[in-house]
């Protein structure tokens, strides 16, 4: 950041009064700029025992499998920003459910917030940011042709307590691919 948003004057990248991290504050205004983690919202849509994946038409991991997820959007809960992301990317309405898993990505700067939802129908196809979308069984899944770690580990602990018979709370970290 270069500029101060609220009147457009020079920022520094300094520390301000009374806070602990290096901030971007204005040189004129001492407005304080704070960057804060994106929040990634998404669900596992689910159809009798197949889950919907879309293939991704966009970069970063450009022809590779993922839920229907991405950033939250201002003004729209977690759930709805679920909805509104299964609907953009498979052109699918679900009912979203509980959520199910947490992740955090502290060496990028997103949390990920993943939903249980369920298909209203079969009327979906790819929107504009997917290539294909499909329905797999577990026995299907594409794992090495996941795009995320994220999404990888809430289809395993899916399938794993989909097995089981009860759906449990996940949380966990994904630390950065060494």
């Amino acid at each position: 950041m270069n500029f101060c948003s609220a009147c457009g004057a020079s920022v520094t990248f300094r520390i301000p009064a009374g806070d602990t991290l290096p901030r971007h504050v204005c040189d004129q205004c001492e407005t304080i700029h704070y960057e804060n983690p994106k929040v990634v919202v998404g669900c596992i849509p689910e159809w009798g025992d197949q889950v919907l994946l879309c293939k991704r038409a966009i970069e970063p991991r450009h022809g590779f499998w993922t839920l229907p997820a991405g950033f939250l959007e201002n003004g729209e809960t977690a759930a709805q920003g679920a909805a509104r992301e299964t609907l953009e990317e498979a052109e699918a309405r679900v009912d979203v459910g509980p959520l199910y898993t947490f992740y955090n990505l502290p060496h990028i700067s997103q949390i990920y917030l993943i939903f249980r939802g369920r298909l209203l129908d079969l009327n979906f196809g790819p929107g504009v940011e997917s290539l294909e979308v499909r329905l797999f069984r577990e026995d299907e899944i594409p794992w090495q042709d996941l795009a995320f770690r994220t999404v990888a580990e809430t289809l395993r602990h899916y399938f794993a307590d989909r097995a089981q018979g009860t759906f449990d709370f996940h949380i966990g970290d994904i630390p950065p691919v060494s």
